[in-house]
């Protein structure tokens, strides 16, 4: 059976939120949007993403590293949020392997939002469905388009070719390869819930840090409180500058 799924490099991914934008910008305008944001510019903005960058240091002092961590629907080959939905809204396709909702028949009762362990359910505001990744369903599929933009959004705009794409069933796939070749892992296996998205592993970098790295040199400028002043045969910032 073909399972889609993504397979992301840890190791290559600079966190710049490109797969974030992207996929915002298809998903509102394909079949899963409108993805609704409320308050964008005030004290508490919430808005509706389908894939989040979460950042976070690992290691301890001086010893430390930026993990940027892309992170989405797993499509879980046993998904624990299809048999919890009480409306049948949440469902796996036979033919992809893709967890979708069926917006027609969600109520918004989060229940697949609490069955899921990855936190990758979200509640639209405006709309009151759950939401989730779809993978581009409507994207992957359309024999309209060319062949190298059938893909999700995220794997088209990532600017490092850290997110791959495509059927880890099939020993033959570049994903399946990239699994195989360097050590790709699922997150939480301890769930049973057997996730298609894999991981490649970060592999360690050693640093070399001198004992003057890690002493703070205060700025010779602000020694004494003071700017720094032009010479007196010099002319002044208000001479030379038009305000």
């Amino acid at each position: 059976m073909t399972q889609l799924a993504l397979v992301i490099d840890l190791n290559v991914c600079v966190g710049c939120h490109a797969c974030v934008t992207s996929c915002k910008e298809w998903n509102t305008a394909g079949a899963a949007g409108p993805l609704t944001d409320q308050n964008s510019y005030a004290k508490d903005p919430t808005g509706t993403f389908l894939n989040r960058v979460q950042t976070f240091e690992v290691g301890e002092y001086p010893d430390t590293q930026t993990v940027h961590f892309p992170k989405s629907c797993l499509h879980c080959e046993d998904p624990p949020c299809v048999p919890v939905c009480p409306t049948g809204a949440s469902y796996k396709r036979p033919e992809d392997g893709i967890v979708l909702v069926d917006y027609d028949k969600c109520i918004g009762c989060k229940y697949c939002a609490w069955a899921c362990p990855y936190g990758v359910r979200e509640l639209d505001q405006q709309q009151k469905v759950m939401t989730k990744c779809t993978l581009c369903v409507d994207r992957i599929h359309d024999m309209s388009l060319p062949e190298r933009d059938r893909k999700p959004a995220c794997v088209l705009a990532c600017p490092t070719n850290a997110r791959l794409f495509g059927d880890i069933h099939d020993p033959a796939s570049e994903v399946s390869a990239a699994i195989r070749d360097n050590g790709g892992y699922a997150l939480m296996p301890e769930w049973g819930t057997h996730p298609a998205n894999h991981y490649l592993p970060r592999r360690k970098t050693q640093f070399r840090i001198h004992p003057d790295e890690l002493k703070r040199v205060d700025n010779p400028l602000k020694v004494d409180g003071k700017l720094p002043k032009p010479a007196p045969g010099e002319p002044a910032l208000d001479d030379v500058t038009s305000w």
